[in-house]
């Protein structure tokens, strides 16, 4: 697994050192493990998890400077791609963030365990969390599985105007994308920049779906989750 991420980091234009290698090789354990009782991941062999987490994770950092930021992960299930990305830059200050308390529990664990810092697991909804943390964040991500413009509601109301979103989608999201732009305006957005990437290792290819934020977002957003859901922008 090692030689497989240092080789895919390289790809990219990244590196880590035998001490960042450690700590993935440490959290990837730690997830399988537990992986055992808790539904965290259907993937379970060691190099594709290098590759389809860590090393699609670690794509976020040849899109944007994430050193010295303060970033949310929205809806971080198991981690991906915030620890990752904490793991590779420890300098930036990182919120996981997500719905399911036992998963907020076992990355709380690993944190605790790993001797981490700069890093937080917070058990809240994003609806919820941004009258805590609003406009806070230098940037968002979210490698959750929702819709744009549903993501786009929940993540842009957390970022500093002038900050990023960056969704993590499949090549085949134009529609989607298409979709949420109506959302992406009325909650602040400028048009999405996209850069497409293939996984080191891999044929998948992947998108980087980034949302500059131009202006604060409007006091009614996020609105309740089920407005969200029932009625999206």
């Amino acid at each position: 697994m090692n030689e497989l991420l240092q080789t895919g980091l390289q790809q990219m234009g990244l590196t880590a050192s035998d001490a960042q290698l450690a700590q993935l090789n440490d959290f990837v354990a730690r997830m399988l493990e537990t992986n055992r009782v808790m539904n965290l991941t259907a993937i379970t062999d060691p190099d594709e998890i290098a590759a389809k987490h860590l090393l699609d994770s670690a794509s976020l950092l040849t899109a944007a400077e994430f050193s010295q930021k303060s970033v949310v992960d929205v809806g971080c299930g198991a981690g991906f791609p915030g620890m990752p990305l904490h793991i590779l830059c420890p300098d930036c200050k990182l919120t996981l963030l997500d719905s399911l308390r036992k998963r907020i529990t076992f990355l709380q664990s690993c944190i605790d365990g790993m001797g981490l810092t700069g890093i937080e697991a917070v058990h809240a909804r994003a609806e919820e969390f941004a009258a805590r943390r609003r406009e806070h964040y230098d940037i968002a991500v979210s490698r959750a599985v929702a819709q744009l413009n549903v993501l786009a509601e929940l993540s842009l109301p957390l970022v500093k105007p002038g900050g990023l979103f960056i969704a993590m989608k499949g090549t085949g999201s134009d529609e989607e994308i298409a979709a949420a732009g109506r959302a992406i305006a009325a909650l602040g957005g400028e048009a999405p920049r996209l850069i497409d990437y293939t996984i080191p290792h891999t044929d998948i290819t992947h998108r980087l779906v980034l949302i500059r934020k131009s202006r604060p977002t409007p006091r009614q957003y996020p609105r309740p989750f089920r407005k969200i859901s029932a009625n999206p922008l």
